[in-house]
């Protein structure tokens, strides 16, 4: 407090600045008092005020509005990592005081066009990244408060990261291209989309989620080079599109970084070209994609691009996913797969809900598994949102109920930790580390009382999850390790 008062950060210089500040001080010390964990809360407001440039209009902000300032004070309290995000965008305070804040969420439609207009202020291409970075920071802030204090459910929220993720994709494809066609102008009969894998594909992201995709085209055969000043060869143009997307969404700018972005899942993965044609796609996942990349497969879907080839390639995608397969070297090379992963990233620690034996890997596995192995018969049983597939594979009969009452709750219990960690947390979780504010949080995700009792459900839930991918997939064959 002493730091503030003596204007020792821009925020508190202005002695205005200092006259705001010593009028909340009072009602800040009651906020933060009130939250489970004062003392990181404290530091998180402190933190907060070190970063702001001014401090006057925020500072007013919080006297005229109480019921805003012991919102903050909680999110602070819970998750002091979300709070620094105010002080790089103090607008989002906006947000939390409309008066519908916590009663709707912005669909694709609105978030689309609100994207868009910010898009046609911009003074020229480096200022549509940085408006995209932006837009991104702040929309993923207002998620994260609506999952802190309950508003959004964990399919809602998973929902809400990938729908935002998905229009700055659409968005930033399109200004790359534009962008790009200035100098190189376009192919004749060409047309790009970006596929959506992991997370983003199965609508199940959180908020540190990297971006999975995959760019694939098409072009006019009779095409030998695009007509702008400096042409380029039709795979070369795509290849060249496909790297300035991956920096339109990834490179860090002025207003700082958006998405760290994953294109390894692509056809020969790091060693193929990053876009792909849609012919060799085609013969790829005909007659020489691995198991592990048709599992990869069953959460790809569409999310930028022309609708007319994006049919096109939804349809690529069902009949890769719907080939006649060896079933006895499916379930080996998958249980192999879940070895490998095992062997580079295995884990007992039963909060790394991603990598622990019987957690979220071993959940999506055997739904994957199940979807390819009876799929080419039933079409319809291929979701890419994990929970979508494993009620499909009930409802058909390929998935015991007793086995779906395991899976089904048990996925749910770690989306809805692991979204709550992400907010919260960089690293590995450590309880004893941890805020109050945070353990409560977890603790009504899981709906149990205490730490201690949700640490023994974690566990067992993470057995039962164990037993059941070995019954049906097997038990995960792993390396001999070096000796």
């Amino acid at each position: 407090i002493r730091a503030w008062h003596f204007g020792r950060y821009a925020a508190t210089r202005s002695t205005v600045a200092r006259e705001r500040l010593t009028e909340l001080t009072p009602a800040l010390l009651t906020a933060l008092a009130e939250t489970d964990n004062a003392d990181a809360a404290f530091l998180a407001f402190d933190r907060l005020v070190a970063k702001m440039p001014a401090g006057v209009q925020i500072f007013s902000l919080f006297v005229s509005n109480p019921s805003l300032l012991r919102l903050l004070t909680q999110v602070m309290g819970a998750a002091p990592k979300l709070a620094e995000t105010i002080g790089r965008r103090p607008r989002v305070l906006d947000a939390l005081m409309e008066p519908a804040f916590f009663d709707t969420v912005p669909g694709e439609a609105d978030l689309d066009a609100r994207l868009a207009e910010s898009f046609a202020e911009a003074r020229d291409y480096e200022d549509v990244l940085d408006r995209a970075r932006i837009f991104g920071q702040e929309q993923l802030f207002l998620v994260g408060v609506r999952v802190l204090t309950g508003t959004l459910s964990v399919d809602e929220a998973g929902a809400a990261y990938a729908t935002l993720a998905g229009v700055l994709v659409r968005r930033l494809l399109a200004a790359v291209e534009g962008e790009f066609a200035r100098t190189h102008g376009r192919v004749a009969g060409g047309a790009a989309v970006v596929v959506a894998m992991g997370k983003l594909g199965g609508r199940e992201m959180t908020a540190s989620s990297d971006l999975d995709l995959m760019l694939l085209y098409d072009f006019d055969p009779a095409c030998e080079a695009s007509d702008g000043e400096r042409p380029l060869p039709p795979s070369q143009y795509y290849i060249r599109l496909a790297q300035r997307l991956i920096a339109a969404l990834s490179a860090p700018t002025a207003q700082g970084l958006l998405y760290e972005v994953d294109f390894r899942l692509r056809p020969s993965g790091n060693k193929g070209p990053v876009a792909t044609r849609l012919a060799a796609f085609e013969t790829y996942h005909a007659e020489e994609a691995w198991t592990w990349e048709r599992m990869a497969l069953t959460r790809a879907r569409v999310v930028a691009g022309p609708a007319a080839f994006a049919e096109r390639v939804e349809a690529a995608i069902r009949t890769a996913l719907v080939q006649p397969r060896d079933l006895a070297k499916l379930r080996a090379d998958v249980a192999e797969m879940r070895g490998l992963i095992a062997d580079e990233k295995g884990t007992t620690d039963p909060w790394d809900m991603k990598q622990v034996p019987g957690g979220l890997v071993d959940v999506e596995f055997v739904a994957q598994y199940l979807m390819l192995r009876h799929g080419a018969g039933d079409p319809t049983l291929f979701a890419t949102n994990t929970r979508d597939a494993l009620v499909r594979l009930r409802d058909a009969g390929h998935l015991s109920l007793v086995d779906f009452d395991v899976l089904a709750p048990a996925i749910r219990l770690f989306q809805g930790l692991t979204q709550v960690l992400r907010l919260a947390t960089d690293g590995a979780f450590r309880p004893e580390e941890a805020p109050r504010g945070l353990l409560d949080l977890l603790q009504r995700i899981g709906e149990l009382p205490d730490l201690a009792t949700l640490r023994a459900h974690l566990v067992d839930t993470e057995r039962q999850v164990q037993a059941i991918h070995e019954e049906i997939v097997g038990r995960a064959k792993r390396r001999k390790q070096a000796s």
